[in-house]
């Protein structure tokens, strides 16, 4: 048996915060709505898997020195699709090998937390688990083609917890064709009876390319309308709210002290590694993203080569980060940090190009900080692109 955090052969992060992703872009079927890489091939798992460790050997060095590797995060994809030789592969090749790391987090389908995998979790360092239910609705999910059935869900929760694991979160989507606002009501109802340490929930959404937008341009189905999109939202908001989930991001939920601390990381400018085929990287002053395809990742990291593309980021390209970031977050903008690290002009154009925004209640200003209202929370794509900074 391998032995997690007992001993680390070394430990190169100090400091500053980081964390590393973990791209898993296997899985046994794809669901209509899916825009995020993968593929169902799963004969190239051992191989992959191998090249990742190879991966994270080659960029030992990439993030900033002097930062330290606070969060560990196994994605996909279907992370859950892996052999437990696999995943115990992966955790003693990288988790072994940083110091540090506090939150730990495998995303997985309820069908997949089996009795064998459950028996293995505690040997695991793994402290938090995402797991995709999307709703409790057995009709949508086959609609979905997801594997599982609202009643593998519920007993894939109570498993986690019987393996030890307090730290749950689960993913629902609101927005179906044809859901009405009491089916979203039951969801929500069934997620909190739970009790969850986290929530995620996200509309339904229409990505150009997969299957579910071409049955919505056959004319199969249709988009649910705005109104009643937004008394979803706003359902989702009241119901966790008066439950205790405190709403500090557009679409995530947690209980006192369970904040997503990886995902956070994005939202606050962490630098993070990412490892994978797919893979998006940032040190700080560039980004990085590896190739979307398992073959060829697979082949250039047996060559000793990372296959990626790379772009540095001017001040401007900062800003407009930092809008679709931390805007995204209950704690917002901070004004004074903004002008002490990217100069007065950038305040100045995000202060005059949301004025309409402030006077309409989607953006308020408390001392230094700019965030989204409630109202503004719906249509925070808008309220973005008004502060884009573009010469």
């Amino acid at each position: 048996m391998i032995s997690f955090g007992v001993l680390r052969a070394y430990s190169y992060f100090c400091h500053v915060e980081s964390s590393i992703y973990i791209h898993i872009p296997f899985c046994q079927s794809r669901c209509v709505y899916c825009g995020f890489y993968s593929q169902t091939v799963l004969s190239y798992r051992q191989a992959y898997i191998d090249a990742v460790c190879r991966e994270f050997d080659l960029r030992r060095d990439y993030l900033p020195a002097g930062s330290r590797v606070r969060t560990l995060y196994m994605g996909g994809g279907t992370p859950s699709q892996l052999t437990v030789a696999q995943i115990e592969q992966l955790f003693h090749h990288i988790y072994n090998n940083v110091d540090g790391c506090e939150e730990v987090t495998i995303e997985c389908n309820p069908d997949d937390v089996t009795a064998d995998f459950c028996a293995r979790l505690p040997h695991w360092p793994v402290n938090r688990v995402s797991m995709g239910v999307q709703t409790f609705d057995d009709r949508r999910l086959q609609f979905l083609h997801r594997r599982h059935c609202a009643s593998q869900a519920v007993e894939a929760y109570h498993r986690l917890r019987e393996a030890g694991i307090s730290n749950v979160s689960i993913d629902l989507m609101f927005g179906f064709p044809g859901q009405t606002i009491d089916e979203w009501r039951g969801d929500l109802d069934r997620a909190l009876a739970l009790r969850p340490e986290h929530l995620s929930a996200y509309s339904l959404m229409y990505e150009e390319g997969t299957p579910l937008y071409a049955m919505l341009q056959r004319g199969e189905i249709e988009e649910t309308d705005d109104e009643l999109s937004r008394a979803m939202y706003d359902l989702l908001c009241d119901q966790l709210q008066a439950a205790g989930y405190e709403h500090y991001e557009i679409s995530n939920f947690a209980l006192p002290g369970h904040r997503s601390r990886h995902n956070s990381g994005y939202w606050h400018g962490t630098p993070y590694l990412g490892l994978g085929a797919a893979a998006h990287s940032y040190d700080g002053s560039s980004r990085q993203w590896n190739v979307s395809d398992v073959k060829a990742y697979i082949e250039s990291i047996g060559r000793g080569e990372i296959p990626f593309e790379r772009e540095v980021l001017d001040d401007a390209m900062r800003y407009n980060d930092l809008i679709v970031t931390a805007l995204r977050t209950r704690e917002g903008i901070d004004l004074r940090q903004l002008g002490e690290t990217l100069g007065a002009r950038y305040v100045q154009h995000l202060t005059e190009s949301t004025r309409k925004d402030i006077a309409l209640g989607l953006l308020c200003v408390e001392g230094d900080r700019m965030r989204l209202t409630r109202k503004g929370l719906y249509v925070s794509d808008a309220v973005m692109e008004d502060a884009i900074y573009s010469d």
